[in-house]
């Protein structure tokens, strides 16, 4: 998958679950999304689900560590690492 269209992804999905109505300019690949108050644990545990079921990856304990679920762009390396090491 693209790179684009993952962040692109991810980003509707963190927009349409945890931040209805929010002007989707405010969300950048780098905006902190546990010290802003986006993701807390269950959101976390929410999007971590879609990320496995959307894009065919399985998550270690280790993966979970905060910063690389703490922006898109984050997300994105996460998932894309993920991808080419099953690959």
């Amino acid at each position: 998958m693209a790179t684009e269209n993952l962040r692109d992804t991810v980003r509707q999905f963190i927009l349409d679950s945890f931040l209805p109505g929010e002007d989707p300019r405010n969300l950048t690949d780098d905006t902190e999304l546990k010290e802003s108050g986006i993701l807390d644990s269950l959101s976390t545990l929410k999007l971590v689900t879609f990320l496995e079921e959307r894009f065919g990856v399985e998550f270690e304990a280790n993966d979970l560590e905060a910063g690389n679920l703490s922006s898109i762009a984050n997300i994105e390396r996460l998932v894309a690492a993920k991808q080419a090491a099953r690959s």
